[in-house]
């Protein structure tokens, strides 16, 4: 890892923000590498609420939106659901069919199947939509795109309301609305809403017309909140507070099969973190195994005993999931060995065996283990499908779109992106991104880079530092885990390897013989020698508390250990 130490701000500003709210160098410094320079964004950040959300309205086409849905419910007209199969797009789902169900009986959702049909809209579900007498339907986290699919859906008399946040295309679907708030023509003022998010925009819109807030609409946020953790936006602004107050809801009064997979997890107070690594994998597990439309029917389930039910099938699929992605990584690894492919500026590799289900799970896998832009095809159906991961600081969207002369079809974001191409254009298309990623990536890019706010002395560890940086949270993309380093420290003499094959490392870290504060490394086993024989080294490391039979200690997550 190449480890770079944030600037620090200036000195008049931290002491300025330091007096205004009364606290020490350390959190002041941390407040204003965060863009908090103020009393009043202090309080903000620290206590996110209903007042930071923006009037919905300000959303280009939510009139529109909200005037066809207005009209579609007025004339009893069946309305169909309609979202992608990730955790995004399956509570974007529950959130909008459940709130409809309680204006109007004639809601139904639908979910694509990964397999038969892949992302986003499919003719399979217009023809449904068709053969069932809908005529509006409202796509979730998806349909940005979708330009052929939505004229065919209009052929056939169906309207569209598109809700996505993903980059559109310079020419936009013909829908009744397209809400997303990267369109170069909206003027909304929070880009980085999730699909579920322009979905709580749009609900809030509706119930406005009947004297509503989004305070009405707590309940809902439950969903938000797992949505903006899974599809990791940044953290800041808006979703923010919808983190922050859909936490609350997540450890209060969730909904019945969220409240349900947590007693499958039985974990008491979730954080954020939790969210991203027990409750998101848990609801993608069914799009990636079986249907989404499983991870649907237990988030807007009302029975606990019958979401408890449908938990512990959606428990059984993420255990198989991990099954089957522990072992494609494996082949994939031995893929990349065999063909001597570890010195490549990119990372493409191939089996028509492998499940689509789990090839962004086994990307991001590889993106760790040689930490280069990374494409996993398997076969589907006539053609190739792939899941694409980038490393920090590159654009793959951007790298695929200079590839595109051998691409069917493609979308996604600066670092997470699928598409689908033809056999015969595979090598062809491998060569190309590998062409086009090392001419244009910074090769530094391709070493790891671990970011730290601040340098401190282990004397500055306390339970208050701890206590305010609890506040910080909920952590994500713009907002993480404040990382510190120390410089000169020594292992008091009783560090040792732990774990399974010792992969990770514990000691006592102390600093001129005086502060002891206990690390655990994990992953860092290998760097035990560093620390042996009184040697001096430096670390990197979150502070966190350790819970241990009863009692509450300070001890320090390494990010590195360095001589």
């Amino acid at each position: 890892m190449r480890w770079t130490l944030k600037p620090k701000p200036e000195t008049s500003k931290v002491e300025a923000l330091k007096k205004a709210l009364q606290v020490d160098d350390i959190v002041a410094t941390l407040l204003l590498q965060r863009n908090i320079a103020t009393y009043e964004a202090a309080k903000t950040f620290f206590r996110p609420s209903f007042n930071d959300l923006h009037d919905p309205f300000l959303m280009k086409d939510m009139d529109k939106a909200v005037d066809r849905i207005e009209k579609a419910i007025a004339n009893g007209e069946n309305i169909l659901v309609y979202g992608d199969y990730d955790v995004d797009g399956t509570t974007a789902v529950a959130l909008i069919s459940s709130y409809l169900k309680t204006k109007t009986d004639t809601i139904a959702t639908y979910i694509p199947d990964r397999y038969d049909e892949g992302y986003g809209i499919s003719y399979q579900g217009i023809d449904f939509a068709h053969d069932n007498d809908f005529s509006l339907i409202i796509a979730l986290d998806c349909g940005i795109k979708a330009i052929d699919k939505v004229a065919y859906a209009k052929e056939k008399g169906i309207d569209f309301i598109i809700c996505d946040h993903h980059r559109p295309s310079d020419e936009l679907p013909a829908a009744e609305a397209i809400l997303d708030p990267k369109r170069q023509d909206c003027d909304y003022p929070f880009k980085e809403l999730c699909g579920c998010g322009v979905g709580f925009k749009l609900i809030t819109a509706l119930a406005s017309k009947e004297g509503q807030t989004a305070e009405d609409l707590v309940e809902y946020l439950d969903l938000v909140a797992t949505a903006i953790g899974a599809d990791i936006v940044p953290i800041i602004g808006e979703n923010r507070a919808l983190a922050y107050l859909g936490l609350q809801v997540i450890n209060t009064k969730p909904r019945a099969g969220m409240k349900a997979i947590i007693a499958e997890v039985k974990k008491e107070e979730l954080t954020i973190t939790d969210v991203v690594f027990i409750i998101a994998p848990r609801i993608n597990a069914a799009g990636r195994m079986k249907h989404g439309n499983h991870a649907v029917t237990l988030l807007t389930e009302t029975d606990f005993n019958l979401a408890a039910e449908y938990a512990v099938d959606i428990d059984q699929f993420n255990s198989d999931r991990r099954e089957v992605d522990r072992q494609i990584t494996e082949e994939a690894l031995l893929q990349i060995e065999d063909n001597n492919e570890q010195d490549r500026f990119t990372t493409v590799v191939y089996n028509e065996n492998w499940h689509k289900g789990v090839i962004g799970i086994v990307a991001s896998r590889l993106t760790e283990t040689y930490y280069r832009p990374t494409l996993v095809f398997t076969k589907s159906g006539d053609k190739l499908a792939a899941s694409a991961r980038s490393v920090k600081g590159f654009d793959v969207y951007n790298a695929l779109e200079a590839c595109s002369e051998y691409i069917e079809q493609f979308g996604g974001h600066k670092y997470a992106a699928g598409l689908t191409l033809l056999l015969e254009n595979y090598d062809a298309f491998k060569a190309k991104f590998e062409s086009v990623v090392k001419e244009t990536i910074d090769p530094k890019l391709l070493t790891p880079e671990l970011k730290v706010d601040l340098e401190i002395n282990l004397n500055q560890i306390d339970h208050k530092l701890m206590r305010i940086i609890r506040q910080f949270a909920p952590f994500g993309p713009g907002n993480m885990t404040p990382v510190f380093m120390t410089q000169g420290v020594q292992d008091t003499g009783w560090g040792k390897c732990v774990g399974e094959d010792d992969k990770h490392i514990r000691f006592t870290a102390t600093q001129s013989f005086a502060d002891k504060v206990a690390a655990i490394g994990f992953g860092l086993g290998d760097k035990i020698n560093l620390i042996k024989n009184q040697r001096s080294f430096d670390i990197a490391y979150t502070i966190d508390e350790n819970h241990w039979n009863g009692t509450v200690s300070l001890q320090m997550k390494l990010k590195d250990i360095k001589p």
